[in-house]
């Protein structure tokens, strides 16, 4: 039998409040552009925003966009959410790996329990929010497609 996710797009999302080093982050996003910040001394990635490099402990870090390959590295089925979240389980909580070795911790729309698998690969879905950023979930990749900024 097949089970439904529920993919928590209806869910009401508090405003962000950026910090100062996470607003280009978030300006991003207006976009519907993946920032990430770059160590320009180790030349990694890093995710989630940061003052400093994880790596280096210096504030010279780098915002650039990314694009590439996108595949599940690990998931979970909530089966009971916090909060707002309260009710609208089951849904797909996954951690997504992009190929520049960051992983992105993010909910999977448009897909049910059945379909969600290690190393599947998948495509970012931006939900709008209120003040006109978006916030960034994924959903299986369908087909090859040109590459959706991300």
């Amino acid at each position: 039998m097949k089970r439904m996710m529920n993919d928590t797009r209806g869910i009401e999302r508090n405003p962000i409040r950026p910090s100062n080093f996470s607003q280009p982050y978030w300006d991003g996003t207006r976009e519907r552009r993946l920032l990430l910040q770059f160590c320009p001394i180790t030349h990694q990635y890093q995710f989630y925003p940061r003052p400093v490099s994880i790596f280096t402990g210096r504030q010279n870090l780098e915002w650039r966009e990314v694009a590439g390959n996108r595949t599940i590295y690990s998931y979970t089925i909530a089966e009971l959410g916090p909060g707002p979240f309260r009710g609208q389980e089951p849904y797909l909580i996954a951690l997504v790996e992009l190929n520049m070795h960051v992983r992105v911790l993010a909910n999977i729309v448009e897909c049910d329990a059945e379909q969600i698998k290690i190393g599947m690969p998948v495509q970012p879905d931006w939900l709008p929010l209120k003040d006109g950023t978006h916030l960034l979930m994924f959903r299986p990749r369908l087909m090859e497609t040109p590459d959706d900024n991300c």
